[in-house]
C-alpha cells in the first residue's frame, strides 16, 4: 500500500431521516499520519457523517475504503477492532466503574483466567500519566471532576493503538493547561503514524494542530484545503455560505457587541458560602442587563449558579429578588420566583434525548397547563410553534425526539423551555458550548435581544472573547470568590486573564497604567 494513498477515503455518502436529507454525496479523505479538521455548523452532517463511519448509522449510498480495504463496519465495536476510535463530546464511561476499568473495559487483562488487578491498574496509570493525569485510579470514575473523565474518554481510545482515532469536540470541559497536554498527545501520535480526525469549533484549535481541513455544509462537502492555505474568515465564510465582508463585518465570533442599559436591581448575592466550593461570592445583575461570570474550571462559578438557583444548599449568605431577601429551598422555589437555569452539561441534564422536541420545551410549563393531570393539548402546541418559529428552531416537527436535532437546536429548544415561563433572570452556563459558529450567533443575538426587553442574564463562559463581547460586566472568581469586577469599559481578554491569575489588586493595577497615575 502506498505512502501517498490516503487512511480513509469516503465518497458519495448519502443519508436521509424521516424528512430530513442529512448528507448528500459527502467525501472526506484523511491522510496517513495526518491530523485533520472536520468543521461545519451543528447540522452540517459531521456527527452524521462519523457515525456512518464507525458503523452507529447505516449509509443509504456511498462507499468507504479504510487502509485499502472497503469497509462496511456494522457497530462501533467493530470499527474500534478495526483500528477505528472514537472520543465522544459527551463523556461515554461507567461513572460507577474504576478509572482502570473504563480504561480496559471489555479487554481486561487476565492471569489463568481471571482479571490481573495489579497490571491493569499499573497500566491504565501509565497511560494516564502520558497526559500528565495522577489519580487514584482504582477509584470511581464519578469522584472526578469532568475535565479529568474526558482526559480518560481520550486516554482509553488512544490505548486501543488505533490508526485513526476521531476526536469530537474533546477540548469541550478542559482547562488550557490540560489543551495544551492533549495537543501535545496528538502531535506524538501524528509522529507515531496514526492518523487523527479534530471535530471543533474553536478556531484557534484547528490552526494549533491541524493539517488539513474539510468543510461541510447542509449535507456536503463544499471544501477540503490545507490549513495553512485558509484563513480564520475564510474558514467561517466557507462554513456560514456567507460572503466574506459580511463574515468580516460580524468577526469570527459570529456576533456584533452590543451594549444595554441597566434597569433597576434585580437579584443581589452576598456573601455565599457552600460546602468547600464558595467562599463568600458577591454579585448582581439588574434588569436588562448581561453579567458574564469567569474562571478557570473548579473557581466556582457553577457553583454559583446551582447555589442561586436552590439546586445547592447555601451554608452562609443571602440571596435578594427586588430588594427583599429569598430563601430558595430547591429550583422550584426559584422558578416560581422567575428564575430560569440552562445547565452547563446539555445531555445530561438539559434535555430528555427520547422524548419530542414539544415534550422537551414545555418541560417546566406542565403545571401551568395540565388540569387534573391532563395538558392542554392544544395549547401546549400553539406555545411549541410560537418559539420554534421565534428561535428559528430547525426541526422536521414538534414531536420529531430532541435527540435528532444538531446540538445548537437542542439549545434554543432549552432555551424555549425557560423563555415561555417569561423569567425575569436566565442563568446561562456555556450557552454556546459545542455549538458553531452560525448558532452562536444566533444565539447571541437572542440573548442580546432578551436583555434589551429588561430580563436579567447571568452568563458562565470559558470562552473569553464571548464575555467580552457579550457582557455588560464580569465578575471573575477564583477558588469559590468573587476576585474582580469588570466594566464594559474595562473589559478584555486580557484583563480577564490578569484578574483569573492575581485578582483585584493587579486588575486595579492594570487600569491605572492605562488611565494614567493620579
Amino acid at each position: 500500500m502506498a505512502q501517498s494513498e490516503p487512511l480513509l477515503l469516503m465518497e458519495g455518502i448519502t443519508k436521509t431521516f424521516p424528512g430530513v436529507l442529512a448528507l448528500q454525496g459527502a467525501s472526506l479523505r484523511v491522510g496517513r499520519g495526518e491530523v485533520h479538521a472536520l468543521v461545519g455548523q451543528n447540522g452540517a452532517g459531521k456527527s452524521t457523517m462519523i457515525k456512518i463511519l464507525t458503523g452507529a448509522y447505516r449509509r443509504d449510498a456511498g462507499s468507504i475504503i479504510f487502509d485499502g480495504q472497503a469497509v462496511d463496519f456494522q457497530s462501533p465495536q467493530q470499527a474500534q477492532s478495526q483500528g477505528v476510535s472514537t472520543i465522544y463530546q459527551e463523556v461515554n464511561l461507567v461513572p460507577f466503574r474504576s478509572v482502570s476499568e473504563n480504561i480496559f473495559m471489555g479487554r481486561e487483562p487476565r492471569r489463568f483466567g481471571l482479571i490481573d488487578w495489579r497490571r491493569m491498574n499499573a497500566e491504565a496509570s501509565t497511560i494516564l500519566e502520558r497526559f500528565g493525569i495522577r489519580v487514584d485510579v482504582t477509584q470511581p470514575l464519578l469522584q472526578l471532576n469532568v475535565a479529568v473523565q474526558q482526559m480518560v474518554a481520550i486516554a482509553r481510545a488512544v490505548s486501543f493503538r488505533s490508526k485513526l482515532v476521531i476526536m469530537d469536540e474533546p477540548t469541550s470541559s478542559l482547562d488550557e493547561r490540560e489543551v495544551a497536554t492533549l495537543f501535545d498527545v496528538i502531535r506524538q501520535l501524528k509522529q507515531e503514524g496514526v492518523s487523527v480526525i479534530f471535530v471543533s469549533h474553536r478556531l484557534d484549535e484547528l490552526y494549533a494542530v491541524c493539517d488539513r481541513v474539510t468543510i461541510m455544509r447542509d449535507g456536503q462537502t463544499v471544501d477540503d484545503k490545507p490549513m495553512a492555505g485558509i484563513t480564520k474568515l475564510e474558514l467561517v465564510a466557507r462554513m456560514l455560505g456567507k460572503e466574506l465582508g459580511e463574515v468580516r463585518r460580524l468577526g469570527t465570533t459570529g456576533f456584533v457587541t452590543a451594549t444595554h442599559q441597566a434597569k433597576q436591581e434585580l437579584l443581589t448575592a452576598h456573601g455565599l458560602q457552600s460546602g468547600h466550593k464558595l467562599h463568600g461570592v458577591d454579585l448582581d445583575v439588574r434588569a436588562g442587563e448581561i453579567v458574564g461570570l469567569a474562571g478557570l474550571l473548579g473557581s466556582g462559578r457553577t457553583e454559583v449558579a446551582r447555589a442561586i438557583f436552590g439546586a445547592d444548599p447555601i451554608d452562609a449568605g443571602e440571596i435578594q429578588m427586588d430588594g427583599a431577601e429569598v430563601v430558595f429551598k430547591s429550583p422550584a422555589d426559584a422558578i416560581n420566583a422567575g428564575i430560569g437555569f440552562c445547565s452547563e452539561d446539555r445531555k445530561t441534564e438539559g434535555i430528555i434525548p427520547y422524548m419530542s422536541v414539544r415534550e422537551n420545551l414545555t418541560l417546566a410549563l406542565l403545571p401551568v397547563l395540565a388540569r387534573n393531570g391532563i395538558v392542554a393539548r392544544d395549547k401546549q402546541q400553539a406555545i411549541v410553534e410560537q418559539f420554534i418559529k421565534r428561535l428559528g428552531i430547525k426541526t422536521a416537527g414538534p414531536d420529531q425526539k430532541i435527540r435528532e436535532l444538531s446540538g445548537g437546536n437542542q439549545q434554543k429548544v432549552l432555551l424555549a423551555r425557560w423563555l415561555c415561563l417569561n423569567p425575569r433572570l436566565l442563568i446561562l452556563d456555556e450557552p454556546t458550548r459545542g455549538i458553531d459558529v452560525g448558532a452562536k450567533g444566533e444565539i447571541q443575538s437572542l440573548i442580546n435581544e432578551l436583555a434589551e426587553g429588561g430580563l436579567g442574564v447571568l452568563m458562565i463562559s470559558s470562552e473569553l472573547e464571548e464575555l467580552t463581547e457579550g457582557c455588560d460586566r464580569v465578575v471573575v472568581l477564583r477558588d469559590g470568590q468573587a476576585v474582580a469586577e469588570l466594566a464594559h469599559a474595562d473589559l478584555s481578554e486580557d484583563a480577564i486573564m490578569t484578574a483569573m491569575a492575581h485578582g483585584a489588586e493587579s486588575t486595579t493595577d492594570q487600569q491605572v497604567g492605562r488611565h494614567g497615575e493620579a
